[in-house]
């Protein structure tokens, strides 16, 4: 988890100055000026922040703690943060189609954008099923077998 989101702080580093747009342009317009990047990097925010509580739950089940409060809130926050990050990437996604110019091809970015979406859908798919799978049976209806013995 920690190589993964270091790679992906890397990437939002290392390659805006060396690409598109921005490939010879100097460093402060690079990261200042252009209004894409400032919504990639806080976009970016949601992804680390369920990365960040993604490792703090595996901390959790390492103890056996996964179904304290603590683990729920975690599982919670992944599943939102989750989503959060599917619609940044899907808006991404359609600001580069829509604004895209004639001779350009948005391809490069929306296939792996919808990707990228898919795979958050899929991330807070799976903590809503945990979260639903631990959460108190409570008022909930329950099936009971039939029982002959029980008919009175």
């Amino acid at each position: 988890m920690l190589l993964f989101g270091v790679a992906v702080l890397g990437l939002l580093l290392w390659v805006p100055p060396h690409e598109g747009r921005n490939a010879q342009a100097a460093l402060s317009a690079v990261y200042f000026k252009d209004p894409f990047l400032a919504y990639v990097y806080i976009g970016s925010i949601p992804f680390f922040t369920a990365l960040w509580q993604t490792f703090r739950l595996l901390g959790y089940a390492g103890r056996g703690e996964v179904f304290t409060p603590q683990g729920m809130r975690s599982l919670r926050l992944i599943k939102y943060c989750a989503l959060t990050t599917a619609g940044i990437v899907a808006g991404a996604a359609a600001y580069i189609r829509i604004t895209a110019g004639p001779g350009e091809d948005p391809a490069g970015f929306v296939v792996p954008g919808v990707f990228a979406v898919f795979v958050s859908l899929s991330a807070a798919a799976a903590a809503a099923a945990a979260e639903n799978i631990a959460r108190p049976k409570q008022g909930r209806c329950s099936i009971t077998r039939y029982d002959k013995k029980n008919r009175g």
